[in-house]
């Protein structure tokens, strides 16, 4: 049986949101993830060749995956929220997904500017985990984000313009819990060239019924470069 992508409209706090719920690869769901998208003044939509990685790599561990669009990118209604309204929206994808699948553990996972969304609204909600792919460490107060007790993984280019390695090591070791840290050997933030690379990272790390390893892979644990 071929497995369901239904397109839906969500009731957001600014109007409808588009969105597709995608059921996992074969058999029942194991858990319940919603990803979010990058920024969406510089193109991002649910449609990223990232976020696409991140919800198929989601569904082959198990996960049915809520992906959505922002207030006012594409079908979505409203107009841009300062990222303040765009939290709300994830928030009120986020309530959706949780009742439409109560029993089911709950990732978080984003990309770029939805990564920051998923550390901000993950750190205030019940979720199992959040995966952060190409974390902007040079945005403005990034550093305050992900301090937590929800396990944490993030997920970095070696060649991230908006995160080096350098500052992503640097970030990461002031948090404390649970947490990982992957590279992908990659040419820029959006994973050119290795975008199976990215995609094998998130399946290793979204089974949320394993605890996170103690340390990354050798396969993801590329030399910091500079």
């Amino acid at each position: 049986m071929p497995r369901s992508i239904q397109s839906i409209f969500l009731n957001g706090p600014a109007g409808q949101l588009e969105a597709l719920l995608e059921e996992p690869e074969g058999g029942a769901p194991r858990s319940a993830a919603l990803v979010c998208h990058p920024h969406p003044q510089h193109g991002g939509t649910m449609h990223n060749k990232v976020v696409y990685r991140i919800a198929r790599a989601l569904r082959k561990t198990g996960s049915v995956v809520l992906r959505f669009n922002y207030r006012g990118v594409n079908l979505s209604q409203g107009e841009y929220g300062h990222g303040e309204g765009e939290l709300e929206d994830a928030r009120a994808a986020l309530s959706v997904l949780v009742e439409s699948y109560p029993t089911l553990p709950v990732i978080l996972a984003g990309f770029s500017f939805g990564s920051r969304i998923v550390l901000r609204l993950g750190c205030m909600a019940q979720v199992q985990r959040i995966i952060a792919g190409g974390f902007p460490t040079s945005y403005p107060n990034s550093s305050s984000l992900g301090h937590c007790d929800v396990p944490r993984v993030f997920i970095q280019s070696t060649h991230d313009q908006f995160g080096p390695a350098g500052s992503m090591k640097d970030y990461f070791q002031t948090l404390e819990g649970e947490k990982l840290l992957l590279f992908v050997k990659s040419k820029d933030h959006f994973f050119a060239g290795a975008l199976d690379a990215f995609e094998e990272a998130v399946a290793a790390v979204g089974d949320v019924t394993r605890r996170l390893p103690d340390a990354a892979p050798a396969a993801f644990a590329a030399p910091l470069e500079h």
